[in-house]
């Protein structure tokens, strides 16, 4: 299982062919997802987001550029602000090209942390879809664990009065509802598409 520590960044960076482990960045990386104005954007959701790709790592065509990817997808994450997929994968791409990975490699990682900001991949490349369900993942959690989420996102944009920040969430969450597919490859579609409609419709008919 992949774990939020040392030994696993210094294998990841291994497998993707680094020659510089830079202890560092998974130092600021941490104090990022730790963040005190954090509450879903945590090192909770990175956890869960790395445990969908251990279960899932055979879908990946490079599974060692995904798992950075996730590492950085949420690196950068201020309310406030609109670009922060942009800046995170800006960081992801830096510091790959300073670890000593190959610039095509830096390029992948950047784009597949961007298309975390539609969540609608850009190609039919298959870490991109594998991405992106795996950051969706919580929309089919159980009713317990969705509850939770909603609860942490709305404390996140504590800042931004209740009924703008309904109307915002009602919206993003209805163009998930309205996809034909919330979930890009089969697996994910199989074991979270119904459970995820569900706690779509009950968030989006929950009295206001």
């Amino acid at each position: 299982m992949t774990m939020i520590n040392g030994a696993a960044w210094k294998r990841l960076w291994t497998e993707l062919g680094a020659h510089t482990i830079d202890g560092g960045v998974f130092n600021q990386l941490v104090a990022a997802y730790s963040e005190r104005h954090r509450h879903y954007h945590t090192l909770q959701h990175l956890r869960e987001c790395l445990a969908h790709l251990d279960a899932a790592a055979s879908l990946a065509r490079r599974p060692a550029e995904v798992e950075l990817a996730l590492w950085f997808h949420d690196a950068i994450h201020d309310p406030r602000r609109d670009d922060n997929e942009e800046r995170s994968a800006d960081w992801a791409a830096s510091a790959a090209r300073a670890g000593g990975c190959a610039a095509d490699v830096a390029q992948r990682i950047r784009s597949l942390v961007l298309a975390t900001k539609t969540h609608q991949p850009a190609s039919d490349d298959p870490d991109t879809r594998l991405l992106l369900d795996i950051d969706l993942a919580i929309l089919g959690a159980a009713p317990a664990r969705f509850a939770e989420y909603e609860r942490q996102v709305r404390a996140e944009y504590a800042h931004v009065p209740e009924p703008d920040f309904r109307a915002a969430r009602a919206h993003v969450l209805a163009g998930f509802a309205a996809r034909p597919r919330i979930y890009g490859t089969d697996a994910f579609h199989d074991a979270l598409e119904s459970r995820a409609r569900r706690n779509l419709e009950a968030s989006l008919s929950a009295p206001g």
